[in-house]
């Protein structure tokens, strides 16, 4: 009877173990399709490499996506692009452009593959330590979706702010404007 239990737990676990990678795919993607309309202006998603670190902040949600840093990043964009209320302003690491083959293969191929999927977004450059540090901050009052892929070059994460789609700053500086005319305190 023990032999019995014994093979079907080791059934069991073998199914699961198989299982999990495709599971794994298809539960990132609804968790992050799930949590899209809650999403919104200053909330940030980002897709990063495997050693990306744990943050601790309360707000920052990591998940294991399990898949390629180039496929996330596409499927991301896509749901942002299908959301009618937010839209994405990119940021990578400044470093990525001098990581050399020579210390990460595939460095070079990651870099042309990234400007490809980002062709036509406009894309700002900032110091890693700088982006990490000013989400940890974020992650104190606002939510910060973190999606880890199976990247193994450094430098390689896509940070994206979300915005208001809706709403633009030059909207928003013009709304500042009159109010500043009417109320001179409004604008502060």
């Amino acid at each position: 009877m023990r032999r019995v239990i014994a093979v079907l737990v080791l059934l069991f676990a073998a199914a699961a173990m198989y299982a999990a990678p495709a599971n794994a795919q298809a539960n990132w993607k609804a968790r992050v399709a799930a949590s899209m309309p809650l999403l919104g202006h200053r909330n940030w998603i980002l897709i990063v490499d495997s050693a990306y670190p744990l943050q601790s902040s309360p707000g920052v949600e990591t998940i294991e996506t399990n898949a390629s840093q180039i496929d996330v990043v596409q499927s991301v964009l896509k749901m942002i692009n299908g959301a009618i209320h937010v839209r994405p302003d990119i940021y990578m690491d400044a470093e990525l452009p001098f990581v050399p083959d020579e210390d990460a293969p595939g460095a070079s191929a990651y870099r042309t593959q990234i400007s490809n999927v980002l062709r036509g977004y406009t894309v700002e450059s900032v110091l890693h330590n700088k982006i990490i540090a000013d989400i940890g901050e974020t992650g104190s009052q606002f939510h910060v979706l973190v999606l880890k892929t199976n990247m193994t070059i450094p430098y390689s994460s896509v940070f994206i702010l979300l915005d208001c789609k809706y709403w633009s700053a030059d909207a928003e500086k013009r709304m500042r404007a009159k109010m500043s005319a009417v109320q001179p305190s409004a604008s502060r």
